[in-house]
Order: C-alpha cells, then sequence, then structure tokens
C-alpha cells in the first residue's frame, strides 16, 4: 500500500506504554486488511461464522482495540472515503493480483501444499462495504470513536494530528508521511510474532515510531521534495519511472531541487506531465478532509457487543466477556479528558 520509502526514515522503537493517555488516529482500511490478512485458519481460510460470514476483522478490532485501552491509549479509528480518479489504475491493479492470488491459493490446496496455501490467501484480503458496516456498528458499540474520511483516511488521520486532536497516526502505510503527519507508528495492531515470506522462521514485530521533521533534516530535503521523489517511485495515483527507488529519486531531487528540473535530465519514454504532476502534488500537500467528528469514548454496551459477536457471528460469551471488562477503563480516560479541558 502507497509509496515504498520506508528505508529513507528512523524507525524508533517504542511501546505501548510510551502512548499512555494519548489519543492515537488508526488508519482503519490499513488495520482491517491486516486483520483480514493475517487472522486466518492454517489453510488461510479467514474466521467464519456458522453462515459462512468472514469474522477475522471482528476478532481483530475486538482484542487489538483491547489491548490498546487497556494501555490507556485512545484509539479513534479513521476510515476512507470516496477514492480519487488517479487512483483507479492502482485499485484495479489490485483487484487483479487479488484474483491471481485466488487461482493460486485453489491451486495450492489442491495440492495439499498448505503453507503456499495460506501464504496466497493472505493475498486475497477486501475490505467489503459489509466489513466496514459491521466495523463501525462493533466499534460504537465498545465505545470507541471513529471518523468517516472525505477521501483519504490516510490523509485525514495526518490532519487530526497536524491539527494536534491526535498525537500520531497508527498505519503502516508510509504514504502518511507524504500527506504531512509529523508522527508515524508502525506495528502498533500487528506486534507479536510475524513468519517471513516462504521461510519456516519467524520475527518479532515491535511498535516503532518515524518523526517526520527529524528524518527530513537528516535527509535534507523538504516535504514538497519527498513528494516530488514518491512521484518518481510510483504513488496510489501515478505509476512512477521505471528504475527509480527511494535512493535513487533522493540523489536525483537532491541534486536538481524538484521534478521540473529532474525531468529533462531523465532518458525515459513515460514520465508524468506538469499538469498530472501538479495534481497528485496537490493531492498530498492540499487533500479533501472533514471537521465534521466527534472524539468521546465511553464504556462499552456489553449487550449490544454481545448480540453482535456471540448472538449474530457465534463468538464464545467464555471468552469475549472478559475482553470486554479492559474497556471499563474508557469511562475513567474520558473523564479525566473532560476535566482537564474544563
Amino acid at each position: 500500500m502507497g509509496v515504498d520509502i520506508g528505508e529513507l526514515f528512523h524507525k524508533e522503537p517504542c511501546s505501548y506504554t510510551d502512548f499512555s493517555g494519548k489519543i492515537i488516529a488508526i488508519d482503519a482500511h490499513n488495520v482491517l486488511h491486516q486483520f483480514l490478512s493475517s487472522i486466518r485458519q492454517r489453510d488461510g481460510t479467514p474466521l467464519k461464522d456458522a453462515n459462512g460470514n468472514i469474522t477475522s476483522h471482528l476478532s481483530g478490532l475486538l482484542y487489538r482495540t483491547a489491548n490498546l485501552v487497556e494501555a490507556r491509549i485512545r484509539p479513534v479509528y479513521v476510515f476512507d472515503g470516496v477514492p480519487h480518479p488517479l487512483k483507479a489504475r492502482t485499485l484495479a491493479e489490485r483487484r487483479e493480483r487479488k484474483e491471481q492470488a485466488e487461482r493460486a491459493w485453489k491451486e495450492a490446496l489442491e495440492k495439499g501444499d498448505i503453507e503456499k496455501a495460506r501464504s496466497k490467501a493472505q493475498q486475497t484480503s477486501r475490505v467489503t462495504k459489509e466489513i466496514i458496516h459491521q466495523s463501525k456498528e462493533l466499534l460504537a458499540a465498545l465505545g470507541i470513536p471513529f471518523v468517516q474520511a472525505q477521501s483519504e483516511g490516510e490523509a485525514q488521520a495526518s490532519y487530526m494530528v497536524k491539527k494536534g486532536e491526535a498525537y500520531a497516526v497508527g498505519s503502516q502505510d508510509f504514504d502518511c508521511l507524504l500527506f504531512g503527519t509529523p508522527l508515524l507508528i508502525r506495528n502498533l495492531t500487528s506486534s507479536g510474532k510475524r513468519k517471513l515470506p516462504n521461510k519456516k522462521a519467524y520475527v518479532d514485530v515491535n511498535p516503532e515510531i518515524i518523526k517526520l521533521e527529524p528524518d527530513l533534516k537528516t535527509l535534507d530535503i523538504t516535504r514538497e521534495q519527498l513528494i516530488d521523489m514518491a512521484i518518481l517511485i510510483g504513488t496510489d495515483f501515478n505509476e512512477g519511472v521505471k528504475g527509480l527507488g527511494p535512493k535513487k529519486s533522493y540523489q536525483l531531487i537532491k541534486k536538481t531541487k524538484d521534478l521540473e528540473h529532474a525531468i529533462p535530465t531523465m532518458n525515459q519514454t513515460i514520465l508524468p506531465t506538469s499538469s498530472e504532476i501538479a495534481e497528485i502534488r496537490n493531492l498530498f500537500l492540499k487533500p479533501t478532509n472533514t471537521d465534521d467528528y466527534c472524539l468521546s469514548w465511553s464504556k462499552p454496551d456489553n449487550n449490544k457487543v454481545l448480540r453482535i459477536l456471540c448472538d449474530e457471528h457465534q463468538f464464545s460469551r467464555e471468552r469475549i466477556e472478559p475482553i470486554l471488562e479492559k474497556f471499563i477503563v474508557l469511562e475513567t480516560i474520558q473523564k479525566q479528558k473532560n476535566l482537564f479541558e474544563f
């Protein structure tokens, strides 16, 4: 997802305790994809209820959000709105990759290659309208606020941090840096053990924070130049220039200062036009955001949560009820917030 500029940035290890009392704006679509991809059975089949409905996202939201709240973190989930027309190519490519992965998943299952099957299955996750609706319904029942972005969720979350209404964005997507979030927390909802691709080995995954301004200062570039680099590499809104990765694009922009001076030096047949450059820059620098939201946390409606998870989707009450106890702290956190504001 997004542009791969991560190798240019310093990633500082951190933990949940570093964010106690902080509001974290979480990129909802990003984490839902994580849950749908990783919370699966051994052969890659997602968790399902008795009616065959996928429940991986509900399980992920419940357990991971409970861990955040228990650490006194105040999460707010930010959902994508209408994608920009320039994103159509990227979305079409993603659909095609998912369809190819589904075919490979079925072939691996037929051959009895369970490890390959799971690997391919993880690439088939889709965040549907129904999954979004169910996620919002569960969050509301848990007392967790969510924000509906007008367009890109990463842009809205970054906007909230820049306004000072949230401490950081929680996402795996480096696009948040292009949208200008001062702080980006990665692995916030996916810490633990992660299997290495095509290997029988696991690595520890822990939260890490990226601080935009100090890194830009170290790189000796501006955010505008970072966006120009991203356009050369390729973003969700453009294809990029063949053969240019993070390091080469960085060296080129450092030397030429901007795309207008970089492009004439390049021997390429397909290059972004001046109008495309202007539009993509504008998408990152002046995205469409909303101020129509309310950040308020409350204790969960246990009966509603149990109805959603246990009555409708056959989750075990014996497992859910203890988890709900972790959310009791929300009421205390909200009272403290109101007192502080008063």
